[in-house]
């Protein structure tokens, strides 16, 4: 075979890669999905993830008031949304520990403290009991609030759900841990916002004598 056979096999295969290559180039162009400026909907428990990666930023929240809260909480809805710990965790009482912890009497519990699991070094390192604050912060975003921790629940970002399932948590053990007394700062308000209103009803000083 001569050069002048081989030049056409090589143009051949050259013209063949090219076109291919546009061919790509085009169907690209045409079929690139366009990404919405926001999300359609979404997921109840399922944690937005930074552009760069990494953990989901935990964003400041004001904790609820738990001696006014629990008492009107669902213990019943609180126990339903329950099921959602249970395909990791067990709540009854002397129940074994799965993927997770067992969770039989939470509330107020020793953090990292059940006996028989082997803790995240991430969670031993956080000391403190379980409080209902700790609760319902950790409940938003495990990952998050404790990087590093082994569970990878995505967590709950209604605080209504986290108010009902931290109520039935309490309501799972022998001796429910102790409701605090509603915070005061609504009665102290009251005097406060009462004062500028006092002192517009007030009779006005008597001019000083000789004006």
């Amino acid at each position: 075979m001569d050069s002048f056979e081989w030049n056409k096999i090589i143009g051949a295969v050259l013209g063949t890669a090219i076109f291919i290559f546009v061919v790509r180039l085009v169907a690209e162009k045409v079929y690139e999905p366009e990404i919405p400026a926001k999300p359609g909907y979404v997921v109840e428990g399922v944690v937005e993830t930074p552009a760069g990666g990494g953990a989901a930023a935990v964003v400041e929240e004001a904790l609820p008031d738990w001696g006014t809260v629990l008492a009107g909480a669902d213990v019943a809805a609180g126990k339903t949304i329950s099921t959602k710990c249970e395909q990791c965790h067990n709540l009854a009482k002397g129940g074994p520990n799965m993927i997770g912890p067992n969770l039989y009497a939470v509330v107020d519990r020793v953090r990292a403290s059940h006996p028989g699991f082997d803790y995240s070094a991430a969670m031993k390192a956080k000391p403190g009991n379980w409080t209902y604050d700790e609760l319902f912060k950790f409940l938003k975003s495990p990952g998050s609030y404790v990087p590093g921790t082994k569970m990878s629940f995505a967590g709950l970002r209604s605080d209504k759900d986290r108010i009902n399932l931290i109520a039935y948590l309490r309501s799972n053990a022998d001796a429910p841990a102790a409701i605090p007394a509603p915070k005061p700062a609504a009665a102290a308000a009251a005097p406060a916002a009462a004062a500028p209103e006092a002192a517009k009803g007030a009779t006005p000083p008597a001019p000083p004598a000789g004006k």
